[in-house]
């Protein structure tokens, strides 16, 4: 067990916040002493093959009415306020001090981190946590340092998670004990009241969300893989949380950038991240045998699941703590994930819409226009157990494929994402990974293996873009047949049993497409607009 003792964690350098003094600490320790420690402090207990597994206790997901970004004048025209929740400057001040006080008399656990892969856009951050297995976690998803890097280490963002720490609601200015308090001008987030890990990596990408666009880079809720022998190949795969962006994108067939957070740079695209967040709520070894293997791995964290504390063997259905168990892991776990976390600019994008309502086919291919309309309404579902309050499948629109992260209106992120597309070229797709031949509850879900299918027709260019009919409700064009797959798959209506039922359901979401999309038409030209259904 590495220990070491230290008066001021946070040195004094270009970050605002004033130094901490600390009477002990445990400082840029390894990861197996880490592990170590959450074992010796009974913080987490072993699986079989050498995992930690930990429980995150009444939270096991985020919890979005609890997240605060501090008012600033400066920002007030800046920020996207009806998706931000305000918190005065005065509140945050006295957070933050109540947080130093607690902090005065804990042990805590400091890990210094780079996200973005892109040496040019790194991003250095400081986690400090009172928890060991969250520290675990953040070395896990983030890039270490170097010894040297360590040496001149300068944060460019600090994180304080402490879960034990209760927000007063009368004193600052929040709805609970439990808070995520953003302040861009300060560059540091304050959590507490929660021991979901989840927050760590959330808070970040809401911060990159902010901070990567004012540079021209698109920051985007999406995996990404590439060609074995081409990284000019990309593939991106956006979608929310559990409909398939971690499980599509780890192909054996291609190389795995990264699952979940990405950068779209002049250079191409690089990962956020240095590791995984994968749900593990029915992952099996036929279907997901890479991913299955990384719950059974040294130095993964698998979190909120059951095991049989005799043989120490996970249980992949029990989903009486939540249904967002999760493992996370470093992608050096994958055999086939890249090395650089890099590649060039994307030749294929395909937005991951989880439809309940059974009407959007299994894919359709988009014109320019109508991919920057489906980027800004990100027609999907939010899968139940990631949020707090969700427990089954509900309908939503999320901005980007991303609205809970976006401290910015969407147009901005959009305004880059349909730039980038048009210089590039690139190929937009809508895939529907939710229901077919009804909605949910009565219809199935439509079969990772037929999805694969699909998107290896794409990516291979085995999609013959001639032999497709305009789908009469949304007006994308749909392909008539995709190698050894039927025609009836690839149109939903013909899964129905009840056609009439079908079409007015149709006409129902398209309806819900129009009103969703009113709030951006005052931003977007003639072209998108004549893309509107």
């Amino acid at each position: 067990m590495i220990y070491e003792e230290f008066s001021r964690i946070i040195p004094t350098g270009s970050h605002p916040l004033d130094p901490i003094d600390v009477y002990k600490g445990f400082f840029n320790c390894s990861q197996t002493s880490l592990i170590h420690n959450a074992l010796l402090f009974g913080e987490a207990d072993l699986c079989i093959g050498g995992p930690l597994l930990a429980t995150t206790g009444k939270h096991t997901g985020r919890s979005p009415k609890d997240k605060f970004t501090v008012f600033e004048e400066n920002l007030k025209d800046t920020i996207w306020w009806e998706n931000n929740t305000p918190i005065s400057q005065e509140n945050f001040s006295l957070l933050k001090e109540d947080f130093l006080k607690f902090l005065a008399n804990e042990s805590v656990y400091v890990k210094d981190v780079f996200a973005c892969a892109d040496n040019q856009n790194h991003v250095s951050i400081r986690f400090i946590n009172s928890l060991t297995w969250h520290s675990i976690f953040v070395g896990t998803l983030f890039q270490l340092p170097t010894e040297k890097e360590l040496e001149d280490f300068d944060p460019d963002l600090i994180v304080i998670n402490i879960p034990e720490f209760k927000a007063d609601p009368s004193r600052h200015g929040c709805v609970s004990e439990t808070i995520i308090a953003t302040s861009f001008q300060e560059r540091l987030i304050l959590i507490g009241g929660t021991e979901y890990v989840g927050e760590n990596k959330k808070g970040v990408f809401s911060y990159l969300n902010y901070s990567l666009p004012k540079q021209g880079i698109l920051s985007m809720h999406c995996s990404a893989n590439h060609a074995r022998n081409d990284p000019d190949d990309t593939a991106l795969f956006f979608g929310l949380s559990g409909t398939g962006k971690t499980t599509l994108s780890a192909d054996p067939n291609r190389i795995l950038i990264g699952d979940d957070e990405h950068g779209w740079s002049e250079q191409g695209i690089f990962n956020i991240e240095d590791g995984c967040y994968a749900k593990t709520i029915g992952l099996n070894p036929d279907d997901e045998p890479d991913l299955y293997e990384t719950t059974r791995s040294f130095g993964s964290i698998i979190e909120n699941m059951t095991m049989d504390h005799d043989s120490r063997e996970l249980n992949y259905t029990d989903t009486s703590i939540t249904q967002n168990g999760r493992c996370s892991y470093t992608l050096n776990k994958i055999p086939y994930a890249s090395e650089t976390r890099m590649a060039g600019h994307p030749k294929n994008i395909f937005f991951l819409t989880c439809d309940v309502y059974g009407i959007l086919p299994p894919i359709a291919l988009l014109t320019p226009a109508q991919a920057m309309y489906h980027f800004l309404s990100g027609f999907t579902s939010k899968v139940a157990g990631t949020e707090t309050g969700i427990t089954d499948p509900a309908a939503t629109f999320s901005a980007c494929f991303g609205k809970p992260f976006l401290p910015l209106p969407p147009v901005v992120y959009g305004n880059l994402f349909r730039a980038k597309t048009k210089k590039h070229k690139v190929k937009c797709w809508l895939v529907n990974t939710g229901w077919t031949g009804g909605k949910f509850g009565v219809g199935k879900r439509i079969s990772i293996k037929h999805t694969r299918a699909l998107l290896s027709a794409a990516l291979n260019s085995e999609i013959d873009e001639n032999l497709v009919r305009k789908d009469p409700h949304f007006g994308f064009n749909v392909p008539l047949s995709v190698n050894s797959l039927s025609g009836k798959l690839l149109n939903p209506r013909e899964t129905w049993s009840d056609k009439g039922e079908y079409d007015m359901m149709a006409n129902r979401l398209k309806e819900k497409f129009q009103n969703n999309f009113k709030q951006y038409e005052a931003f977007i030209d003639s072209e998108v607009k004549d893309a509107k259904l």
